[in-house]
């Protein structure tokens, strides 16, 4: 398979290690794709449903991937989320091309992008709610595998398929984490740091918008998901993209692109990282 050559990947939410994660779709769109710098931007290992009697071959066969990127050059940053949150306390570790840190800032054809997951702004994710999100998380897992179940008898009576999950995650973002709000408030401090773009996670809703108030403009991006919508964020062509997998057209054509000029903000000089507080 020739490889689609893209200057930058974000893939956010994979959720490895639950019954909801897409790790086919994610193998089959990692094996088409030759990115020279990938973005893990948290949430990729579900620490708060990982279980050792389910992590099939298929999930380790993403890291496997992600390995396969590291070495053959891509340049890859696992940028830590809530699911992921265990991991924090290595922030800042530097092993060749990879590295693990809470935020980052890239600076790509002289536009300044800040990334990190996004939970900061999720207040049910911290204290004694958190309990309770961890609780809403297993119920959502098994929701998945319900529906699964579901879409197997529609697509056996040639019925289209539901997302029971999908419906019932929306109306939770409606309700708790208010997507609007949540995309504002990530806006409104890229505009005050003077940054282009901003790329979040954590929603599961992938969005490519310009966010304006009165003190300027911003692009707000997200990445969404490899649990309902297989979307990933790409840098191509001087454009940020929405990429949405599409099993029956994955795309392997050959695109003819300029290396674009790509520094990462750091205090690290050699490694070039940065570590921003949010």
């Amino acid at each position: 398979m020739e490889k689609r050559p893209v200057d930058v990947v974000v893939i956010s939410d994979v959720h490895l290690g639950t019954y909801g994660c897409r790790a086919k779709e994610l193998v089959a769109y990692l094996k088409s794709i030759s990115p020279s710098i990938l973005i893990l931007n948290g949430d990729i290992v579900d620490g708060w449903q990982f279980s050792k009697r389910y992590f099939p071959n298929s999930h380790m066969s993403v890291i496997k991937e992600f390995f396969n990127c590291i070495s053959q050059g891509t340049r890859v940053f696992y940028i830590t989320g809530n699911h992921d949150e265990m991991m924090r306390k290595y922030s800042d570790f530097i092993v060749g091309n990879f590295a693990l840190t809470d935020k980052l800032v890239l600076e790509i054809d002289k536009k300044m992008t800040w990334i990190f997951h996004g939970d900061v702004f999720d207040n049910t994710t911290k204290g004694s709610a958190k309990f309770l999100a961890k609780l809403g998380s297993s119920g959502y897992g098994f929701l998945i595998l319900v529906n699964r179940f579901i879409n197997f008898f529609l697509k056996s009576i040639g019925r289209e398929r539901i997302s029971l999950s999908k419906k019932i995650m929306d109306e939770v973002n409606k309700a708790v984490v208010k997507v609007n709000d949540f995309e504002m408030t990530a806006a409104e401090l890229a505009i005050q740091k003077k940054y282009d773009y901003v790329i979040c996670g954590h929603i599961h809703k992938p969005q490519k918008r310009i966010i304006t108030n009165e003190n300027g403009s911003v692009t707000y991006l997200n990445s969404g998901d490899w649990v309902e919508h297989c979307t990933a964020l790409e840098y191509a062509k001087n454009e940020w993209t929405v990429f949405q997998f599409d099993e029956s057209k994955c795309p392997t054509s050959k695109v003819d692109m300029q290396t674009p000029v790509t520094n990462v903000i750091t205090d690290e000089i050699s490694y070039q990282i940065n570590s921003l507080a949010v």
